[in-house]
């Protein structure tokens, strides 16, 4: 029976899930430094980041690092997808037990680079989710397509072509023990 992106989802959510927390933590901080070195050779100056669920990348002090020099966003959740908004404290947690900046009524279009949490990737580079699409539809919105950085603790990445056409395709993925690009 051929693989298919549920079932790659499926087994994916459970790798994640077995992921012991001491361990979590220090691949975290090998994460972000490989985040911050990026981040400098890409020289972006306009950045989404995302505020991490318990199962993904804590990338928390990268943003704090990095807010300095960029214009940091994060994601505004909207119905079925999101908008970006300027990274500003304080945050308040909101649905899916996600941490949100306040609501803004700039419009903004453009970025150069985004960082997203990927929960599987495969041989196309593109990006298994958690299956409501919000990215999906936050990309397709976009004036110019970012330089996109995928994120991950462990490695779940298949060869096989199973993603949608629409599904998020990056640039380069990133995992403690693995850097895949296009």
């Amino acid at each position: 029976m051929p693989l298919t992106k549920s079932k790659f989802r499926q087994d994916c959510l459970k790798k994640m899930k077995k992921l012991h927390k001491h361990n979590k933590k220090y691949k975290d901080l090998l994460l972000n430094q490989e985040l911050i070195r990026l981040l400098k050779k890409e020289r972006g100056k306009r950045i989404l980041f995302y505020y991490p669920l318990e199962n993904e990348v804590d990338i928390r002090k990268t943003l704090q690092q990095i807010r300095r020099k960029c214009n940091i966003f994060l994601p505004f959740m909207e119905g079925k997808s999101f908008k970006m908004v300027p990274f500003r404290l304080p945050l308040s947690k909101k649905k899916f037990e996600i941490f949100e900046a306040g609501n803004t009524l700039q419009n903004i279009r453009n970025i150069d680079i985004a960082i997203v949490p990927v929960v599987g990737v495969d041989g196309n580079l593109q990006r298994v989710g958690f299956g409501k699409g919000m990215y999906d539809r936050f990309f397709e919105r976009l004036q110019k397509r970012p330089y996109t950085i995928f994120i991950q603790t462990e490695l779940c990445y298949t060869k096989e072509k199973i993603c949608d056409v629409y599904d998020v395709r990056g640039d380069i993925l990133i995992t403690t023990r693995k850097k895949i690009k296009k």
